[in-house]
């Protein structure tokens, strides 16, 4: 899924990634560490919106450099506040809308949007004001807009971060399901990143421990609490 050889990522005068090297293959990976650690900066670049600096970078088998409009076909991006990625009027509009780059006939479109919006338990909000709906909805919406693509695979950058533990919860399960997609989740919810099958931790905008999941947040944990 993401192979990386001494990758580096330079934002201004600032080195925030250096010397990541990794091989990862896992369907769900977990991107743990503290504040400024790197982890954003990485998603980004997995995402195929920021550069890399120096060393190589492959997602998917792709350069994102050289392959950047068919990395971003089959990459869906979902962020901590919702807010950022709905634009439409309304639920159904702004599903619709990210369909709106593979030009579907209007009945296809329509019937691709009814099902997402169904699988993620907002068909009864279809026609509602998309910015009135509840903290927890606005989430489910944005996810809704990112599956509704079916992409190959999912980086979602602080999913759950503004989530109360029963609408977390329900998020993490949907970035979870076994629909077809893999994942990558940067997260402090450690109960997430636990369920995950593979996990990294970054510090100082280095990767100081990747593996499985359990066993980088428990290292995590302890660095913590020292």
């Amino acid at each position: 899924m993401i192979r990386c050889i001494d990758v580096a990522s330079r934002l201004g005068a600032r080195d925030v990634l250096r010397g990541v090297s990794l091989d990862l293959d896992a369907r769900s990976v977990a991107v743990v560490g503290d504040n400024g650690s790197g982890k954003s900066t990485f998603a980004r670049l997995v995402a195929g919106l920021i550069r890399h600096t120096t060393g190589e970078l492959r997602v998917l088998g792709l350069d994102p450099d050289r392959d950047a409009t068919e990395l971003r076909r089959r990459v869906a991006l979902v962020l901590s506040n919702p807010d950022a990625q709905i634009v439409m009027p309304t639920v159904a509009d702004d599903v619709a809308l990210s369909l709106r780059p593979a030009r579907l006939p209007r009945a296809e479109r329509d019937r691709r949007v009814a099902t997402a919006l169904e699988r993620f338990g907002l068909d009864g909000l279809a026609d509602r004001p998309a910015h009135d709906l509840s903290g927890g909805q606005k989430q489910l919406l944005a996810l809704c807009g990112a599956f509704v693509r079916a992409p190959d695979l999912v980086v979602a950058d602080e999913p759950t971060a503004f989530l109360d533990a029963r609408n977390a919860r329900l998020v993490s399960d949907h970035l979870l399901a076994d629909a077809g997609h893999r994942l990558v989740v940067v997260t402090h919810h450690l109960g997430l990143a636990r369920r995950c099958e593979r996990a990294v931790l970054f510090s100082d905008g280095r990767v100081v421990a990747s593996g499985i999941s359990d066993e980088v947040v428990d290292a995590y944990e302890r660095a913590v609490a020292c």
